[in-house]
């Protein structure tokens, strides 16, 4: 057999349905190139699936690109596999080994529902934006270029917290199961900017409260959600959503 393929065994976590009993199944796939991503290996495992008259695994995935955020599995218990700041599509099979036993399982955490197999809802992420995400600005033209200065330090913060893509990894990583790293991440990158900073006294009140009421976890910093982000998202932003929350619960008793 080539060195370029590889042959595996897949245990994968199969759930007909939110409130059907799963299971993990055992499949046995040969000569997977390592080029392959992990899921063109799930591609192909669904068509050998199919071309038996069996169902196909349900698993979460888009653009394939890293940017979607839709993908996302517990590879041998780890968020998106092992290695670091990579999606599940970025994954790739060359860092597995012939022969080897890969667990996958779907994300799990109270507020995300699962759907079927490795396919979860991860809506609770878009209702804690909902609940904060927002800016006030005047529509129209856009404006120069230079009219609203932000030095470059404060910029570059922004713009690190906002590659958050909400894939979900922080809360599968976290033993309390915290959606902290992505709701700090959505506060950093609105209220450091000028945009962000009419509603930046309420944005973390909201969206913590929010979070809280979907039934997310709490910080103990674990740093486990940090580790597992494919975007690299510090933690740092999470003290930074501590004090804005701090801060709006000052404001909130003033008043």
């Amino acid at each position: 057999m080539s060195k370029k393929q590889l042959n595996l065994t897949l245990k994968v976590w199969r759930q007909k349905g939110p409130d059907q009993k799963g299971a993990l199944e055992t499949y046995e796939l040969k000569n997977i190139s390592t080029d392959m991503s992990f899921l063109e290996m799930l591609d192909i495992l669904n068509e050998e699936l199919t071309l038996k008259g069996l169902t196909p695994i349900a698993f979460d995935h888009d653009c394939r690109e890293g940017i979607c955020g839709m993908c996302g599995a517990m590879i041998n218990g780890l968020p998106h596999g092992p290695e670091h700041e990579t999606t599940l599509c970025q994954l790739h099979m060359r860092h597995f080994e012939d022969n080897d036993v890969i667990i996958i399982e779907p994300f799990r955490a109270k507020a995300f529902r699962l759907i079927k197999d490795l396919a979860i809802d991860r809506s609770a992420l878009d209702k804690i934006i909902q609940s904060g995400g927002y800016i006030s600005v005047n529509t129209g033209g856009a404006p120069d270029a230079n009219s609203m200065p932000i030095p470059q330090e404060i910029a570059e913060m922004a713009m690190d917290a906002a590659a958050c893509i909400g894939c979900g990894a922080c809360v599968a990583a976290c033993p309390n199961a915290s959606a902290m790293l992505f709701t700090s991440a959505k506060v950093s990158h609105l209220n450091l900017l000028p945009q962000g900073k009419p509603e930046a006294s309420r944005r973390a009140w909201d969206m913590i409260h929010t979070m809280d009421e979907l039934g997310f976890g709490n910080c103990s910093n674990e740093r486990a959600c940090e580790a597992a982000c494919p975007k690299a998202i510090s933690i740092v932003n999470i003290a930074r959503l501590n004090r804005e929350f701090n801060k709006s619960a000052w404001f909130s008793y003033m008043s």
